[in-house]
């Protein structure tokens, strides 16, 4: 890359990344299955620091809960003034069960996307939030000779 299409990225303050977290509701979450890494697409809510999300039993939950950390991705794009985002959260996942949490989570605003039972409630307790604020490249940039050129059917 030449020196004219250098990458201007700001590092986010962590309050920063909070307020994109509170806002954004979609993520992804991270977790190691067996033997390789996997994602999922959750919906979450931020809940004095840290992030809840419902599921059902599943290989998303049992890894979640598992003795390895998860992460989870936001990101964004702003129209209005070019750039994009990131913000990842770092930690560990822990199931919700006591009456008092329960009670707590039940009345968030935390509906499952997925139709079916999704009782149990899983808390990601961060250990490191980081961001990044970044413009976006302009997609002439990327143009080649090729671009938009019809391939064949099986590409």
């Amino acid at each position: 890359m030449t020196a004219e299409h250098t990458t201007d990225a700001e590092n986010l303050p962590v309050n920063s990344c909070w307020e994109l977290l509170r806002e954004a509701g979609v993520g992804r979450l991270a977790v190691w299955v067996e033997d390789h890494p996997d994602i999922f697409p959750v919906n979450f809510v931020v809940d004095h620091g840290s992030l809840v999300f419902r599921s059902a039993e599943g290989t998303k939950v049992s890894a979640a809960l598992s003795d390895v950390p998860v992460a989870l991705e936001i990101d964004g794009y702003d129209a209005a003034d070019g750039t994009a985002w990131s913000v990842v959260a770092r930690g560990r996942a822990e199931r919700i069960r006591s009456v008092e949490g329960l009670m707590d989570t039940v009345d968030l605003p935390l509906p499952p996307w997925q139709a079916g039972p999704k009782g149990i409630f899983v808390r990601i307790v961060p250990e490191l939030v980081t961001g990044r604020r970044f413009p976006a490249a302009d997609p002439e940039v990327w143009r080649t000779p090729l671009s938009g050129v019809r391939r064949a059917s099986e590409e």
